[in-house]
């Protein structure tokens, strides 16, 4: 019998249990895009088999946010997802997922506070329970997320930590680069809300962060930079921006100067979705 006394040995006890075989989670909401399918593929490359779940998930969305709106094309999800050679799906109903009476929630605090936590109250608990469920119903080895979605990386990172989650743990919860179009904008399922003029203007959000970094890596104050950035954003046709901030990577606390592990985040309107971006201060 084999004792051991640290999660990191137990966790190499119980993988050495385990089957040989490996396999990897990529949580989604369905409206697949080649972003989706870029962490399919990055998946495959480190895991024997891939599953995939859709779910659009009630409990991250607040009362005047698109849940009836949100693309549901399950048939043409599946035919994109079979052709990564992705073995499984999982496509629980809410009725599944939230049983009659269910009462649990996860909450994440710190890294939940501010940029989208801050304008969406509630949203990462919604996020955190969600997929503290779908790893104790899958019991990947591995998981990937976008890391257009920072802060729920952070979030989800941070639960898998403070709760001891072995499958996976939190050094096998994988960030993938953000897919962009030609133009830089960030891919998501939101951006087909855009009318063509709207999605002419929305490329001026990855291109003013780009310069505000450049600025900021020059040693520009932060406050007037980001406030250009904003200036410009507003100019170019977005209605309004819900936040331009610097944060430091790892604990998403807000800096008032670069402290060399900082990333740009923005968040700004135009037309009906609200489009989010993130990239690092090099």
């Amino acid at each position: 019998m084999q004792t051991v006394s640290t999660i990191v040995n137990l966790r190499e006890a119980v993988d050495e249990l385990r089957s040989r075989r490996s396999v990897a989670l990529v949580p989604t909401m369905g409206a697949l895009h080649d972003g989706h399918l870029t962490l399919m593929r990055e998946a495959a490359k480190h895991a024997d088999h891939v599953v995939a779940s859709i779910f659009v998930n009630p409990r991250q969305f607040g009362p005047n946010e698109d849940l009836d709106a949100y693309p549901r094309q399950l048939a043409e999800d599946s035919a994109k997802l079979e052709g990564e050679g992705v073995a499984l799906l999982w496509h629980p109903t809410v009725e599944a997922m939230y049983p009659q009476g269910y009462s649990t929630n996860v909450s994440v605090s710190g890294v939940s506070a501010g940029l989208c936590g801050g304008d969406r109250p509630g949203h990462f608990d919604g996020v955190a329970t969600v997929v503290c469920k779908l790893f104790n119903q899958v019991r990947p080895d591995m998981a990937f997320f976008g890391e257009k979605d920072w802060q729920q990386l952070a979030v989800i990172r941070r639960m898998a930590r403070d709760l001891d989650l072995s499958l996976p743990h939190v050094d096998a919860i994988h960030g993938v680069p953000t897919v962009r179009e030609a133009d830089g904008l960030a891919m998501s399922s939101r951006n087909a809300y855009l009318s063509p003029e709207e999605r002419e203007a929305a490329g001026t959000l990855p291109r003013a962060m780009k310069e505000a970094i450049a600025r900021i890596v020059e040693g520009q104050e932060v406050a007037p930079t980001l406030a250009m950035l904003e200036d410009e954003l507003l100019g170019a046709g977005f209605a309004s921006i819900d936040y331009a901030e610097l944060r430091d990577a790892d604990s998403v606390e807000l800096l008032h100067a670069n402290n060399g592990n900082a990333r740009l985040f923005v968040a700004a309107r135009i037309g009906k979705p609200r489009l989010i971006d993130n990239m690092a201060v090099v």
